[in-house]
């Protein structure tokens, strides 16, 4: 199984992380921080400029730093008939 990670600040600390991604959409990606039974779920929503995706884990900020466009473009490419299906 090969889990998807993307890089978070930890904007208090400026410390970066790797975590895991669960499920990842332009309008939100929702990771996991952490292993096994100490693993916390976190929910990145865009910022309102779109230039970055931010969501509260524990009590602590925690910011992706890539635009919107930039997520969509990920989606895109890792899954390009995503984008093309038409819907029922």
């Amino acid at each position: 199984m090969n889990d998807e990670k993307i890089k978070v600040r930890v904007t208090e600390s400026g410390q970066t992380m790797d975590v895991v991604v669960l499920s990842k959409r332009a309008e939100r990606i929702e990771v996991v921080l952490g292993e096994g039974i100490h693993s916390v779920r976190c929910e990145l929503t865009p910022t309102r400029t779109g230039l970055a995706y931010a969501g509260s884990a524990m009590g602590r900020e925690i910011v992706h730093e890539r635009s919107r466009a930039q997520v969509q473009a990920d989606i895109d490419r890792v899954n390009p008939a995503v984008r093309n299906a038409k819907r029922r």
